[in-house]
């Protein structure tokens, strides 16, 4: 029995999306008749090479095309396709082009905890571009040599990676939360030639040393020969071998000279996670990412010139590289930087009331976390100007939708987006023309053949399986850093199937035509042979009042598997014999028996990955007295002591 919708689009917004109007321009361009999304996505997987196209021109993408769309090979055509082969562009000169327009607009707009906002404009951002696009060049750094920052989420880092952009170089990034040891596991492999720091960094209210850092990563990485600081808590003495960014924005620079290169040439190298192993250094494409965001923000999140978006994130996730590209469609950037709740839980909805923000970016995680601080934005907030929200990182429970809906405002497109560094974009993603539905991520990516397939390879709808991707796309990695055979990368998506993405998420396909996650394939648990999602458990356990955070696993018990559930509470509450009935009743009414777990443990902190993520394979590591080895990826790495030797998992 199908549902009703939580949210449906008015007559006005459906009239007014930009998904409508490239929709009518299909019809008209090629005799078509679509009316809907769906129609319109059977079209973009039919007429690849056309659809592509057509957002080219639809997204005013800056450069020369050329004359061939997609090359696609006899062997493994899906992987070793190469799209507009004969395109040249630059990734800076298209993000900056809005200048011209609108010079005295925001184009940047950054606040921190003390919640004082800066803004730059346009044709302030072109100019500071071109300053350290200068400055780079007098440091050497030419096309295909890498920069790096270990940086905040400030304007300088756009500043920063958009002169990179312009001298057709490589942009690379890590958050300063990260320790040296990780930021030496990332840069000591793509070697950059400069690396931009800050001073310091705040957090929850208190200033966190990133120069004594940035100073011994510089001394580990053998190609370093300029490090730059950007002042951002403190006036502070540099070393003779240090440049100041203010004295680089000082200098008179020349006009910006873009360096136009190939579609397929990088643009970033992005960083897996490395929780089973040092993080893979993936490539992106200028024209991948260009074109792919170009796609996400404009169809699929309906931003508009001068509209505000927002995302919460970190320089070490691939969020901000999305969100950076909102430049490209004219949108203004709100930055913030700091804990999202301090002072209190409403810090990022006064910064959307005050900055007008139209989209509103954060991970599940966050949303869970504000139900759980009883907190309603709804009731403390106008949010007037706020269309759109996007939720990813982890699975959005049904229960969160309910919670988006009755806590935050009505008439909003909720998407609950998901894809990946691996892609540095989405395989799913929100519809400005389509309903909403509870528990549902709205729609699969346009150009992208999106299945499930079950046990057998076979396509399946309204039934469980593995998220692949059956046909090429332009924002496909230009492959691994250091991998000249291809064999890494080849191993890494496309060796499970042949000629097919394999993502590694847990899903299902359903009649409306949304996606529905269950977990990462890797974490699946299978006690009695029956895969069952972690996210199902998490999803009714996460919602009872006492539990603030929960993980679970499954441990190898008696030639079988056993699931094994660990529980963060509520302060004052203890996992007496009560609680715990009541945890399995919930979970045995709400899913099945066997989704109860044989066991269940009180700890005092849940492990994650810096970017948020559940760090489900590492405590499964520890609970069976295997190595993590990374824990250099984890935010809370020292969380994971209390896993080990557990008596409760000895019987």
């Amino acid at each position: 029995m199908s549902q009703e919708p939580l949210w449906r689009p008015s007559s006005t917004r459906l009239a007014n999306a930009n998904l409508t109007d490239f929709m009518d321009g299909i019809n008209r361009q090629h005799n078509e008749k679509l009316v809907n999304f769906a129609q319109l996505y059977d079209w973009s997987i039919t007429h690849n090479d056309l659809f592509w196209t057509e957002l080219w021109e639809f997204g005013n993408v800056v450069g020369e095309r050329g004359a061939r769309i997609v090359d696609i090979p006899e062997k493994a055509p899906h992987q070793h396709s190469r799209w507009f082969p004969d395109a040249e562009l630059n990734f800076a000169e298209n993000l900056l082009q809005w200048a011209a327009d609108m010079p005295d607009k925001d184009a940047i707009v950054f606040s921190g905890e003390d919640e004082i906002a800066t803004s730059i404009t346009w044709q302030e951002l072109a100019r500071q571009v071109s300053c350290v696009t200068h400055y780079l060049r007098s440091c050497g750094v030419e096309q295909g040599d890498v920069v790096a920052g270990y940086l905040p989420n400030i304007a300088e880092t756009v500043v920063a990676m958009l002169a990179t952009a312009s001298l057709g170089a490589i942009w690379t990034s890590t958050s300063p939360d990260f320790g040296i040891d990780s930021v030496l596991d990332r840069f000591g492999q793509t070697q950059p030639k400069v690396l931009f720091t800050t001073d310091a960094y705040l957090y929850n209210g208190k200033s966190h040393d990133n120069l004594i850092k940035a100073r011994s990563v510089r001394q580990g990485v053998e190609n370093l020969t300029h490090m730059v600081v950007i002042p951002y808590v403190d006036t502070i003495e540099l070393n003779d071998d240090e440049d100041d960014w203010l004295e680089i924005l000082e200098e008179d620079a020349p006009p910006l000279r873009y360096t136009r290169v190939g579609f397929n040439a990088p643009l970033y190298v992005l960083y897996s996670s490395g929780t089973t192993g040092k993080p893979k250094c993936i490539i992106h494409s200028v024209g991948g990412m260009l074109l792919n965001h170009l796609k996400e923000h404009q169809l699929h999140s309906d931003v508009k010139v001068g509209d505000r978006v927002f995302y919460f994130t970190t320089c070490g996730w691939m969020m901000w590289n999305w969100l950076a590209s909102a430049l490209a469609s004219g949108a203004t950037l709100v930055l913030f930087d700091g804990s999202p709740f301090y002072p209190d839980a409403g810090v990022l909805w006064r910064l959307t009331d005050t900055q007008k923000v139209t989209l509103f970016g954060t991970s599940a995680k966050y949303l869970e976390a504000l139900e759980k601080h009883h907190y309603s934005p709804e009731k403390e907030h106008s949010l007037a100007t706020l269309r759109t929200l996007c939720s990813t990182g982890s699975v959005l429970a049904p229960e969160q939708f309910d919670y988006v809906y009755i806590n935050i405002k009505q008439d909003l497109q909720l998407s609950s987006i998901a894809g990946g560094t691996d892609i540095c974009g989405c395989f799913v993603l929100g519809s400005p023309i389509s309903p909403v539905y509870r528990g549902q991520s709205q729609v699969r990516g346009l150009g992208l053949a999106v299945n499930v397939f079950n046990g057998e390879g076979q396509a399946v709808v309204d039934e469980k399986g593995e998220l692949v991707c059956c046909n090429s796309f332009p924002n496909q990695p230009v492959g691994f850093w250091n991998d000249d055979s291809g064999e890494r990368y080849h191993n890494a998506y496309w060796a499970k199937m042949e000629d097919i993405w394999f993502h590694g998420d847990y899903v299902e396909l359903t009649n409306e035509g949304g996606m529905v996650f269950f977990g990462r394939s890797d974490a699946i648990l299978n006690p009695g042979g029956v895969r069952i999602g972690t996210a199902e458990i998490y999803r009714h356990v996460n919602q009872l009042d006492e539990i603030m955070d929960s993980v679970v696993i499954g441990q190898d018990w008696n030639n079988d598997v056993r699931v094994v559930l660990f529980v963060k509470l509520r302060e004052g509450v203890t996992l007496d014999d009560e609680l715990e009935r009541k945890i399995r009743s919930t979970i045995k009414i709400s899913c099945t028996p066997r989704h109860v777990p044989a066991k269940i443990v009180s700890v005092t902190d849940i492990p994650r990955t810096k970017s948020g993520k559940l760090a489900e394979l590492a405590v499964r590591d520890v609970v069976h007295g295997r190595e993590v080895a990374q824990l250099s990826a984890l935010d809370n790495p020292e969380s994971l002591e209390q896993y080990k030797h557990r008596p409760e998992l000895q019987t």
